[in-house]
């Protein structure tokens, strides 16, 4: 953790300074900090990714809302804006995908239209209506259901992801849903379907990079997951070995995010 922590504070920004604070105490962020990390909002509430062309995307909205987490931002009205998008973006059916204008340019983990694609974007919109749904809430008395305000909407996309578990614990997706459904099928009490992901990716974990190990055990721990649990245990493991000499953890994406896999293990550990 103190190579990791030393890391950070060499190669992160402002706002990653700021993340790490509060990931160590709990120190609110100052205004400035805050108005960083929010800012590209799309006036819908959700954020574009580098790829959509300036239209909102679920998975880039997604991945700022692990940054305001980081920062006790989940409270915040972007966040609030950000996350009531997300209801609009659900289906009938409880799942969620990328807008079909981004068809052309999306990446393969994000392609309109795509089975493989509407799962883990389903996943990823899923996880995070369910862990900021408390945060989020405006006002009225703490609704202590999944979800929270968001109750509604992510029993159903739970469901859509419950019936989507084989029989050998495997999800016909990109690994990265298994573990984001896992989380979010265990915090909605569904322990046999969340149990088989789990044994799965105990059993594929000498394959996965320090990325997926670190956003493995942050997003189980975030609902719930016991730090004595084997899933995490196991991941924590992983994360041992593919510690780097310097203290940092390689990003999948490139050297540029190699700051943000690094504040994914400190979460995972904190």
């Amino acid at each position: 953790m103190d190579a990791a922590i030393g890391f950070v504070v060499a190669k992160g920004d402002q706002v990653d300074r700021a993340r790490l604070s509060y990931l160590r105490t709990g120190a609110t962020p100052s205004d400035d900090i805050l108005d960083k990390a929010e800012t590209g909002q799309s006036r819908d509430g959700g954020w574009p990714a580098y790829w959509a062309d300036g239209i909102a995307s679920v998975d880039a909205t997604c991945f700022r809302l692990a940054e305001l987490d980081d920062l006790g931002a989940l409270g915040r009205q972007p966040a609030r804006r950000a996350l009531d998008w997300l209801t609009t973006r659900q289906h009938a059916d409880g799942g969620w995908e990328e807008d079909a204008s981004l068809a052309e340019i999306a990446p393969p983990w994000a392609v309109p239209g795509d089975p493989e694609a509407r799962l883990y974007i389903t996943a990823n919109a899923a996880f995070w209506l369910t862990v900021a749904g408390q945060d989020a809430r405006s006002a009225g008395p703490l609704d202590d259901r999944p979800g929270g305000a968001y109750a509604g909407v992510v029993a159903k996309a739970a469901e859509a992801l419950r019936t989507e578990v084989q029989s050998d614990g495997t999800m016909p997706t990109f690994l990265v849903a298994t573990w984001l459904s896992a989380a979010v099928l265990y915090r909605h009490d569904m322990f046999y379907e969340s149990v088989r992901l789990q044994q799965r990716l105990i059993e594929r974990m000498p394959e996965l990079t320090a990325a997926d190990a670190a956003w493995l055990a942050a997003a189980n721990r975030r609902v719930g997951v016991r730090d004595d649990d084997p899933l995490i245990i196991n991941a924590m493991l992983r994360l041992r070995q593919l510690q780097r000499s310097d203290g940092g953890f390689s990003s999948d994406d490139g050297a540029t995010f190699d700051v943000h896999t690094t504040l994914a293990a400190i979460r995972a550990c904190r």
